[in-house]
């Protein structure tokens, strides 16, 4: 799978971790930066990951930053993005199965290395259930039938 990935300077050695984590997996990742735990705006590098899964280029999507707001807030500005901040496995799994969220966000500050591998895992691994029910409320969420 082809995943891009972003963060600031507060999710630089989280997602460098999960990035080597990933590709020891077998998976693609498209690294859109930061580069360095130099200070840096979140906006850049979350709304780049994002537009990459947005175009189709990549399949999912993961940002990082200390808390995780701000880049979840930000990809989801970008159209056709939803993405899930989460700090358990069992979220990640549930917004795969009923949000179709094609975009992860996590906190470098709120989860270690270790978490963040396991939330990773039930993000990537999850299949949207395709349930009717849930189709309907995505359709919802992106202004349809409203």
């Amino acid at each position: 799978m082809k995943i891009s990935i972003g963060c600031d300077h507060g999710g630089y050695a989280l997602k460098e971790h999960l990035k080597a984590y990933l590709t020891e997996k077998g998976h693609e990742v498209q690294d859109v930066g930061t580069f360095s735990e130099d200070s840096c705006d979140y906006p850049k590098f979350a709304r780049a990951a994002a537009e990459l899964v947005a175009s189709g280029e990549c399949e999912k999507g993961i940002v990082v930053c200390t808390t995780g707001i701000g880049v979840s807030i930000t990809a989801n500005k970008v159209k056709g993005i939803r993405c899930a901040l989460c700090s358990d496995p069992l979220s990640a799994k549930m917004t795969r199965l009923h949000n179709d969220a094609n975009m992860l966000s996590l906190g470098a500050g709120i989860v270690g290395p270790l978490l963040a591998e396991a939330i990773t895992d039930a993000f990537v691994d999850t299949e949207f259930s395709g349930a009717q029910r849930h189709a309907r409320r995505i359709r919802q969420i992106e202004g349809e039938n409203i």
